[in-house]
């Protein structure tokens, strides 16, 4: 729901306050700051020091083999946080000023209320929720190379019924526009596009994989260049 190329509403501004409401029980205000990573992602996908999807180079460098390729899943959140904060940090505006507002209001009042374990649930659960749960393999799968020649990757298994369709991501990257619990009919009507491409049923067997497979880590992306006119545009 904090992804602006997918959202429901034409209006940005419903978006923004969709992902805001989306973000509360996460327990951290990120839907804006999201919102703006993110869209770079689809405009410069690939590009090391733009794309905030791709690992940094100190990230390829430690994380290699199972044992830290498993705490590296297990804490993907906290490697996604901190990633643009080194990377490229932006200031932050308005409505990030309202996103953190509110959450700390709630963040707040759950203390008050119910106690710190309150809101120890909340970020527990995001982190558990991110890191070595099989929801959180969409993460791996979309982008990682396990087959050399193919960047995006799509997961047509069951869990997309309980995440608005999010594993339809090379339908996604081809038409960011469309909501993504209607992604599924992009791939109904031009099957010949996706069909014949590498694609997933089990994100757990993603996570899997990735952890396992010592040819595969967070150096398996593929990378481009663009022009310096591009970047200055940007």
């Amino acid at each position: 729901m904090s992804s602006p190329t997918i959202s429901p509403f034409s209006t940005p501004v419903y978006n923004k306050w969709l992902g805001i409401f989306a973000n509360l029980p996460v327990g951290v205000p990120m839907s804006v700051t999201f919102q703006k990573y993110h869209l770079e992602h689809h405009r410069f996908q690939g590009v090391d020091g733009i794309d905030m999807d791709i690992p940094s180079h100190a990230e390829t460098l430690v994380v290699k083999n199972v044992v830290t390729k498993s705490i590296w899943v297990m804490l993907q959140l906290f490697f996604y946080a901190l990633r643009p904060l080194f990377i490229k940090p932006k200031p932050p505006g308005y409505w990030e000023f309202i996103n953190f507002s509110i959450q700390i209001a709630l963040d707040a009042a759950m203390v008050y209320f119910w106690g710190w374990r309150s809101f120890a649930y909340l970020i527990l659960s995001t982190f558990v929720g991110g890191g070595m749960h099989p929801m959180a393999g969409h993460f791996i799968s979309e982008h990682y190379v396990f087959k050399p020649e193919q960047e995006t990757y799509s997961y047509y298994g069951p869990l997309n019924f309980l995440t608005w369709h999010v594993g339809y991501h090379n339908e996604h990257h081809d038409f960011p526009r469309i909501p993504g619990i209607k992604l599924q009919k992009v791939k109904d009507i031009a099957p010949e596009y996706y069909e014949g491409l590498e694609s997933y049923e089990s994100w757990s067997q993603v996570i899997y994989m990735y952890i396992m497979d010592r040819t595969v880590g967070p150096f398996s992306r593929m990378k481009r260049k663009v022009p310096a006119t591009a970047k200055k545009s940007e």
